[in-house]
């Protein structure tokens, strides 16, 4: 694909931008109400009580040995092929390149940069959150445990809580989050569910995880959906943000206060209504430098002007000074002398005819 097709479906891109918002009248942006308060805490509660039930060494951890002896992939191996494919639902490389591509398209739609924000907020609260947890607790995983019946905490690992689980109920639940109608939330909230929890089982069979990481990481990541409605006007702020940004751009372009090759690069984007309006600022040409006084020809000071040239200036470009022609002498030929030749004229003996 050209340049030129590019800059133009994102010009076409932002200037769908430029309407106003469609936002269904039905279902406005969720709220933290009552109910979704109490959630937060009784997760926060969980949460917590996993953490020290592993910290303790109590029967979390005895459960966890137990399943890992059990090994559930020698138990069911015809299943372990199909959920290898299944536990890529749960990577967050695959999965934000895929829910993000849609919510890029439903921004276009509803002419709103709100949910691919929205994403990327859900998405930073989860490397902050998940992953230092991960980092200070430090525990190992089934593969690589050293000890029976230990935690395995503060051994340099970094599977706890699981990170597959976490993010697939973050990256599949904001789908549910930003739905735009009342049943399309409630069937994508259990679409969610059932690969969120598919994907942690997943992690337990094929003895990546413990039971306890999958455990902490479904309330890792339903915390960080709870919670999305009090970043709401961070979101707001953020989109007003990026079309204020653009909108100064725009201006800055149209009084000339930014270099001509920036302009020409942000013309597509910043013009309105599928027409390149801006146009770079060039600047004047240069006047002619002073011809020296050692490149005027004798003829010329003794009052002999010659003909004038005629100036040969092709349109729509600036007139070059071509100061690095040789000036014309004013006697001799212009062709340069042969060292060769010189001091032979006139001296070398002719061939004698006849002998």
């Amino acid at each position: 694909m050209r340049t030129d097709q590019i800059l133009t479906r994102l010009e076409r891109v932002f200037a769908r931008l430029d309407r106003e918002p469609e936002r269904p009248a039905h279902l406005q942006t969720p709220q933290m109400s009552r109910h979704r308060v109490v959630l937060l805490g009784s997760t926060l509660a969980f949460y917590l009580a996993i953490v020290v039930a592993v910290l303790t060494t109590s029967w979390l951890v005895r459960l966890d040995w137990q399943i890992m002896f059990f090994r559930p992939y020698e138990q069911w191996p015809q299943l372990h092929a199909f959920l290898d494919y299944l536990v890529v639902l749960g990577q967050r490389g695959p999965t934000a390149v895929m829910v993000a591509a849609w919510l890029g398209w439903r921004s276009w739609r509803q002419h709103t940069l709100r949910p691919l924000i929205t994403l990327g907020v859900a998405l930073l609260l989860l490397n902050v959150t998940v992953g230092s947890v991960k980092l200070g607790l430090g525990r190992l995983g089934p593969h690589y445990a050293t000890e029976i019946g230990s935690a395995e905490l503060f051994a340099g690992g970094d599977i706890f809580p699981s990170g597959h689980t976490a993010n697939a109920v973050v990256t599949w639940g904001i789908l549910a989050y930003l739905a735009s109608t009342v049943v399309t939330r409630r069937v994508l909230s259990v679409v969610s569910a059932v690969v969120s929890l598919s994907v942690g089982a997943t992690t337990v069979y094929l003895g990546t995880h413990w039971v306890s990481d999958v455990l902490l990481g479904w309330s890792a990541g339903l915390l960080i959906l709870l919670a999305l409605p009090w970043f709401e006007p961070l979101i707001a702020r953020t989109e007003a943000y990026v079309f204020d940004l653009r909108e100064m751009l725009r201006r800055r372009a149209e009084t000339g206060r930014m270099p001509a090759p920036v302009v020409s690069a942000l013309t597509p984007l910043l013009s309105a209504g599928g027409k390149w309006q801006l146009k770079p600022v060039t600047q004047a040409p240069e006047e002619p430098a002073a011809v020296p006084a050692a490149t005027v020809p004798a003829g010329a000071a003794a009052g002999h002007s010659p003909a004038p040239r005629p100036a040969v200036h092709q349109a729509n470009r600036p007139h070059l000074i071509r100061s690095e022609r040789t000036p014309v002498t004013p006697v001799g030929s212009r062709r340069p002398p042969h060292t060769e030749r010189a001091g032979t004229r006139g001296t070398a003996a002719r061939p004698v005819a006849g002998g």
